[in-house]
């Protein structure tokens, strides 16, 4: 079943996959990483992208250029790292092992966000469609002529974001653009073709086991990590 704004317009992408629901655990953990800087969780919460991925493997073209949503420069100084692309660094390498196959590739320069938006939270539909207007561009369109595209993402709500990269991407000569993010708002449902299984089918307390596992182990990598330095 796809949403109302979808069935009005639908989404230039093929298809969208995420791996859970941005409430709750995942919520949490995807805050551990994105603003408490707890980067030893990318790793676990990379694998959990990579389960969402997988999801294409039947489907999507062999060979794909991998592009993480793109932080503005002056939100990446802020930050100090891009949580798309760590999340999409790790997941390839669950994925080189589990489907050697496909021909992923990492192209983490290939987009560039051109001005600073105002942070999607909080805003309407509409409101984040406007936001992100004319925000992406491609550093060298020959890069992505006739090339299958995996936009990463950490978290997917309306597909505002994903919407206006991927038009860029189709729109600089890209074959196909296909999403997918560690997590979904609720609220989205059916971005593409056989989106009705756009989550793997386990439950929720599994999920929630799995999320819990990784920040925490996380956790204690970072606090030996510092226990371990030298003091001076």
């Amino acid at each position: 079943m796809l949403c109302r704004a979808c069935r009005l317009a639908p989404p230039p992408f093929v298809r969208a996959v995420s791996y859970g629901v941005y409430e709750g655990r995942m919520r949490e953990a995807v805050h551990a990483l994105k603003y408490d800087r707890l980067h030893p969780a990318a790793k676990g919460l990379g694998g959990m992208l990579a389960q969402a991925i997988a999801q294409l493997a039947d489907e999507a073209p062999v060979a794909m250029l991998v592009i993480p949503v793109p932080l503005h420069r002056s939100k990446y100084a802020q930050r100090g790292f891009n949580q798309s692309r760590s999340l999409a660094v790790e997941a390839l390498t669950f994925l080189r092992r589990s489907n050697p196959q496909w021909r992923l590739i990492l192209a983490p320069g290939t987009l560039m966000r051109l001005r600073a938006t105002a942070t999607q939270a909080g805003l309407t539909p509409r409101q984040r469609r406007l936001n992100v207007r004319g925000a992406f561009s491609v550093s060298d369109p020959s890069q992505v002529t006739a090339q299958n595209i995996l936009l990463v993402d950490d978290i997917l709500t309306t597909g505002a974001t994903a919407r206006a990269a991927a038009q860029t991407l189709l729109q600089a000569g890209a074959a196909s653009v296909w999403v997918a993010t560690l997590a979904r708002a609720r609220r989205v449902v059916g971005f593409g073709r056989s989106s009705a299984d756009a989550t793997l089918e386990e439950s929720e307390s599994e999920r929630n086991a799995a999320i819990i596992n990784a920040v925490t182990h996380a956790a204690q990598s970072s606090s030996s990590t510092v226990g371990e330095q030298p003091s001076f």
